[in-house]
C-alpha cells in the first residue's frame, strides 16, 4: 500500500532533476548570454575534473509540464539542458520537442558517450567529448561525431599536452574544425589559460579557445549559477 502511495506521486512523463536556474552563459559561443539552465539527475561518467558531482543523485521527480511552466515563466529565451547526462532521461525527447515548438532557443550538452539520434535536429548539440585526462576517454562513443549538423559544437577539455595532442589529432581525423565550431577548454585551475592559448598560438589551430566565464564570476565553487 506504501508503495503505490508513493506511486501516485510521481508525475507524469517526469524526470528527475537536480536544478533550474537563470544565470548567464559561461561557455561555448553562446557565452555572456541570459540563459535557463535545466540539470538532470545522473551521469554515466566519473571524469576526474567534474565540477557537478552533486548532480549524481540528488534530485527531484518533474513532469515536463512543471518543467516548461519554469522555463516559461523566466522570460528567459535561450534554455540549455546539461546535468550529469541528460540523455540518460528518457523523457528529454518529448520536453525538447515542446521546448522548440514553443521557439525556445535550446542548447544540450552532452558528454557523446550516448548516442545523440535522439536529440531534435532544431537544438544545437554540445558534445563533450572526453579527452585522456578525464579518466573517461574510452567512454567515448565516436561515431556521434559523423552526425553533427554545422549548428553544433565540440568541446574538447584540456588537462596536459598530452589531452590537446589527442584532441587535435580526433580534430584532423574527423575534419571537425570544417564541420562544426570546435572549442577547447583548460581544465579549472589544473591548466593556466596562457599555456593552452599559447599552443593554439603556435599551431595555428581553427578551434575556439574558450575559459568558464561563470567560474571568473561567481566563482569555482558556486552551485545554480
Amino acid at each position: 500500500m506504501n508503495l503505490m502511495v508513493v506511486l501516485l506521486h510521481i508525475p507524469k512523463n517526469a524526470m528527475k532533476i537536480n536544478e533550474i536556474f537563470v544565470s548567464i552563459q559561461g561557455e561555448s559561443t553562446y557565452m555572456g548570454r541570459p540563459c535557463l539552465f535545466i540539470r538532470t539527475t545522473g551521469c554515466n561518467l566519473r571524469c576526474t575534473y567534474c565540477d557537478t558531482e552533486y548532480a549524481f543523485y540528488d534530485g527531484k521527480e518533474m513532469s515536463n509540464d512543471e518543467i516548461f511552466d519554469i522555463v516559461e515563466n523566466s522570460g528567459v529565451k535561450l534554455v540549455e539542458i546539461t546535468g550529469g547526462e541528460p540523455l540518460l532521461q528518457k523523457e528529454l525527447p518529448e520536453l525538447l520537442d515542446r521546448l522548440l515548438e514553443e521557439n525556445y532557443e535550446v542548447l544540450i550538452e552532452t558528454s557523446g558517450s550516448i548516442d545523440i539520434d535522439k536529440i531534435d535536429p532544431r537544438a544545437v548539440r554540445i558534445m563533450d567529448i572526453k579527452c585522456p585526462s578525464s579518466g573517461e576517454v574510452s567512454k567515448n562513443d565516436l561515431s556521434n561525431l559523423n552526425k553533427l549538423k554545422p549548428l553544433d559544437e565540440v568541446k574538447f577539455v584540456v588537462g596536459d599536452r598530452e589531452d590537446y595532442t589527442w584532441a587535435n589529432e580526433i580534430i584532423e581525423k574527423y575534419n571537425l574544425d570544417q564541420k562544426v565550431t570546435v572549442l577547447f577548454s583548460p581544465v579549472f585551475e589544473k591548466l593556466a589559460p596562457v599555456k593552452l592559448a599559447k599552443w593554439i598560438l603556435e599551431d595555428k589551430k581553427n578551434v575556439r579557445m574558450q575559459i568558464q566565464l561563470h567560474k571568473i564570476i561567481w566563482g569555482a565553487g558556486a552551485a545554480g549559477v
